[in-house]
């Protein structure tokens, strides 16, 4: 599986991907610091079956640490992305051609509201990363749509003509970010389009099927970086008033407490919600005063 990081530009994407990978891609606070893709491996924990049922650990496709089980998934961390991209701005064509690979998304944004719709620095607080979540998503939606309705009249004339069915001509279009004719003919359905003809689909009509496939054929979280500074409680509480699927994390906090467990200092594993300092470990002044 294929995850991809996407956001804004300067949301804090490449710190995520550290903390995930552990990897060292650069970071910086300004735009478009990401100017190539980076890959690299994470993984996600389930619950192991080793203690229940008394067998031996496997490592050859996952890890078992004390009866969590780390399963590897590929992680691609993308450009940022700005106003204009599915027409070519800033990095647009790059960003939209690397999000096309990943089976599922998660979307960084923001959560101290301390970058603006451009990813420049601003004052804590003032930003306004709901916008930014509806940006993003616009900016896909707009990019589908581009590949959707070029060569709009050939559509119509095949679909016309039967020359094949209608989530034929659709899933064709949309083969390269490998969305299923199943996932197209689902959509048809759902928005009532299959009943339409598309001689007679308007332009909202085309924008809908292409909100309604993203969501089908790209599910989404949203990462709510930043999340440990001040400024970010009240944006968050906001944020999951209209968008229930967010989560708050630290990128950085996440960093600093694998590269302690990774020096012995910490009783420490990935997306734990707690840390304990091991018994006869100290920390530095400089560490103690970290958040």
């Amino acid at each position: 599986m294929l995850i991809g990081l996407i956001g804004k530009a300067n949301v804090g994407k490449s710190t995520f991907f550290n903390a995930a990978t552990e990897l060292e891609v650069q970071t910086a606070n300004y735009p478009f610091t990401t100017i190539n893709s980076n890959v690299g491996m994470t993984h996600t924990r389930v619950k192991c079956v080793c203690k229940e049922f008394q067998v031996q650990d496997n490592p050859i496709h996952s890890v078992c640490i004390e009866g969590t089980r780390f399963i590897p998934i590929r992680l691609i961390d993308v450009p940022g992305l700005v106003e204009g991209a599915h027409q070519g701005k800033g990095l647009g064509n790059r960003f939209l051609d690397d999000a096309r690979q990943a089976d599922a998304l998660i979307h960084v944004i923001d959560a101290s509201a301390s970058t603006d719709k451009e990813g420049k620095p601003v004052l804590a607080g003032t930003a306004d990363p709901l916008s930014d979540i509806k940006f993003v998503e616009e900016e896909f939606d707009y990019w589908l749509l581009s590949i959707v309705g070029r060569e709009w009249t050939k559509v119509l004339r095949e679909a016309e003509n039967q020359v094949q069915k209608l989530e034929q001509l659709l899933a064709k279009r949309l083969s390269g970010l490998a969305i299923k004719e199943r996932s197209v003919f689902d959509v048809l359905n759902e928005t009532g389009l299959y009943h339409k003809k598309p001689v007679n689909w308007t332009q909202q009509d085309l924008l809908e099927f292409c909100q309604k496939i993203r969501l089908r054929s790209k599910p989404v979280i949203i990462a709510a970086n930043k999340a440990d500074l001040q400024s970010a409680n009240g944006v968050i509480a906001a944020i999951k008033n209209n968008r229930p699927e967010v989560i708050a994390c630290s990128a950085e906090a996440e960093s600093l407490l694998r590269r302690a467990a990774k020096r012995d200092l910490l009783n420490y594993l990935p997306g734990d919600n707690s840390f304990e300092i091991k018994s006869g470990k100290s920390l530095s002044e400089a560490q103690n005063k970290r958040p």
